[in-house]
């Protein structure tokens, strides 16, 4: 099967997650880019790489390469192409541009120029054109512009991939499900031991952490992918990738709870669309109100901002946090994303690891704290002398 490159989209500070993940799927090639991965392999990788990677937003294949000097003469390159090599005329089609140039710097104007070639390509050959839809298209065609140099792409994912097809309902301020799958990866999540989201909202989560334990392929629940409106599309080898087992024996729990009754109202309706009833425990429950767990396991949340509560209720909230963590979770890493440098202040405990990531548009931190008993210095002594053993 031949070989073509491919490029995944992702969230910045995800990059070497989701390098590693194509690495482990078979991708050739690799090369890191800013909050993307380059990489090469065949079809059937670009089949897998839909529906296996937790860390990607889009998978990208490019079908043209050049520079230009102005609008029109993208609309003269894009004419020149076969586009109906790539897809029938009676499918809908929408073009998203991104660009970083000087010379141009109006991306909705260079989207329509994409469209207008596209059109007037099939209008000439075929004496009419396929319809534009800007939502749910068949075909996604992407024009990304730096300085002078253009790279067009098709999108192979449609809906971005962060769109897994399990969450039924959400909160106000849900965590995007591929930022959720890449903290899960930084923290070395593997399913090895139980797992704890003591302010779960939805259930992200907790969702993610038991596909990422189980190896569920994240993008079984998804209705489809833009690649099977393409004129190449294999129905029968994606049917092979989407029934290949890869499901692995998960031997402990996740719970997740949280002091909003709706919050597990609904993530209980999006665990059991998932199909995860049986690893997956939700109650309803304050942070204050947690007074014991299970020894031993990796603790992550996503706390509130602050967007909608009072400042000091926020604070205290963190405070209460950082409480809980220091007597119910000894022994426990425990993995704390937000933004606001007073509410880790409010925690009171000294993290081990900070990583930048961004949530939206909010520039977050994901810190790590090791909760233990006694003293940092005997706790590091300790630790020192297990692992020389």
């Amino acid at each position: 099967m031949q070989e073509f490159e491919m490029i995944a989209k992702t969230m910045r500070g995800l990059e070497n997650v989701l390098a590693e993940e194509i690495t482990n799927l078979g991708g050739n090639n690799i090369e890191i880019g800013r909050r993307s991965v380059f990489f090469t392999g065949d079809k059937r990788l670009m089949y897998k790489a839909n529906m296996q990677l937790h860390t990607a937003l889009r998978i990208l294949k490019p079908i043209a390469a050049f520079e230009a000097k102005d609008a029109e003469a993208i609309y003269e390159e894009l004419r020149k192409i076969d586009w109906e090599d790539y897809f029938d005329i009676s499918k809908t089609f929408a073009v998203d541009s991104v660009v970083y140039s000087e010379t141009f710097n109006n991306s909705l104007f260079l989207s329509y120029k994409v469209k207008d070639a596209v059109a007037d390509h099939f209008n000439e050959k075929f004496g009419r054109r396929p319809s534009v839809r800007l939502t749910n298209p068949d075909i996604y065609i992407h024009l990304h512009v730096s300085h002078n140099a253009c790279t067009l792409c098709l999108d192979s994912s449609g809906e971005s991939l962060h769109k897994r097809g399990y969450r039924m309902e959400q909160t106000e301020a849900p965590l995007n499900e591929v930022l959720a799958a890449g903290m899960l990866k930084l923290a070395g999540w593997k399913g090895q031991t139980n797992f704890i989201d003591p302010m779960c909202g939805s259930g992200t989560l907790p969702i993610e952490a038991a596909l990422i334990a189980m190896n569920i392929a994240p993008g079984i629940y998804r209705k489809g992918f833009a690649f099977q409106h393409w004129k190449d599309y294999d129905q029968e080898l994606f049917e092979e990738v989407y029934d290949e087992d890869t499901q692995v024996p998960f031997e402990y729990k996740i719970y997740g709870s949280d002091i909003s009754r709706q919050a597990i109202a609904i993530a209980t309706r999006n665990v059991e669309n998932a199909g995860l009833n049986k690893h997956i425990i939700l109650k309803q429950k304050a942070i204050q109100d947690i007074k014991s767990t299970i020894p031993g396991g990796l603790l992550m949340t996503n706390p509130p901002y602050g967007e909608r509560i009072k400042p000091d209720d926020l604070l205290g909230l963190y405070r209460d946090l950082g409480e809980r963590l220091k007597h119910i979770f000894t022994g426990y890493d425990a993995w704390v994303l937000s933004y606001r440098p007073e509410c880790f202040d409010s925690i009171g405990l000294h993290h081990s690891v900070r990583i930048q990531l961004m949530n939206g548009q909010l520039d977050c931190e994901l810190r790590k704290y090791e909760i233990f008993s006694g003293k940092m210095k005997s706790y590091k002594s300790d630790r020192n002398a297990n692992a020389e053993d």
